[in-house]
Order: C-alpha cells, then structure tokens, then sequence
C-alpha cells in the first residue's frame, strides 16, 4: 500500500543539527570549508537545505569523525569521488550508516526501559 504523505524537500538549519547531530556553527564552518556545502535561502535570508546537501554532510561528517581525514584530506577524497562519479552513492551509503547508527541507539534505548534500567525514571513508579 503506497502512501500519499509529502515528502520534506527543504530543511533549516535546525532541522539539519538535528538530523546529522552536529552544531550550527560547525554546519556554518563546514560552508567555508567545502564549496559544493552552499545551501541557498530562503526570502527571510535563512539557510535551507536539500536532502543532497544533507547527504553530503554525512558525508563529511563521516571522513572527519569516523575515518579521521582532515578538512584538506576530506575535500580531496570528496574530489575523488566526484571524478569517479561516485559521490552520489557514497553521500548516500553515508545517510543511510548514519540512520542505522540512530536506529540502533534507539533500540538500546527501548531495550534499556523494557529491562527496568531507564535513567530517566523516577524512583517509586
């Protein structure tokens, strides 16, 4: 059965750090650093960004905390895999390793409060 719910095409920044848990200053960083990071705006000058940029930013995000390149080393490999045209697929690999690492943490979550070990419960309920 196929639904008919609208898709988001645009995000603000919030919705971005929220997403990618990162900082909007290092979002705001990041634009400086890599070009093709240069999300337009929207008539009340607020930043808005495509799901392709935010593909990106996992991405980079990745190469920086995960894989441990530099902002130089990040830009090249990124260069790299646009001359191979394989940005697109590895922007996205690096979405979807970020919403299984969320969803996992979820789940440890959920397994958490149904084992009785919930932090945030209060003692007496």
């Amino acid at each position: 059965m196929k639904t008919n719910d609208p898709v988001q095409e645009f995000f603000s920044i919030g919705d971005v750090c929220n997403l990618t848990d990162l900082k909007p200053h290092v979002l705001r960083y990041w634009e400086s650093q890599f070009k093709f990071l240069h999300p337009a705006k929207n008539r009340s000058g607020n930043r808005v960004y495509q799901r392709k940029e935010i593909e990106l930013i996992m991405l980079v995000k990745q190469l920086l905390y995960e894989e441990k390149f530099t902002i130089d080393g990040a830009r090249q490999k990124i260069d790299d895999y646009r001359k191979d045209g394989e940005l697109r697929n590895v922007a996205r690999a690096a979405l979807d390793a970020q919403a299984v690492v969320a969803l996992e943490s979820d789940l440890k979550g959920i397994l958490a409060i149904l084992d009785g070990k919930d932090d945030n419960k209060e003692e007496g309920e």
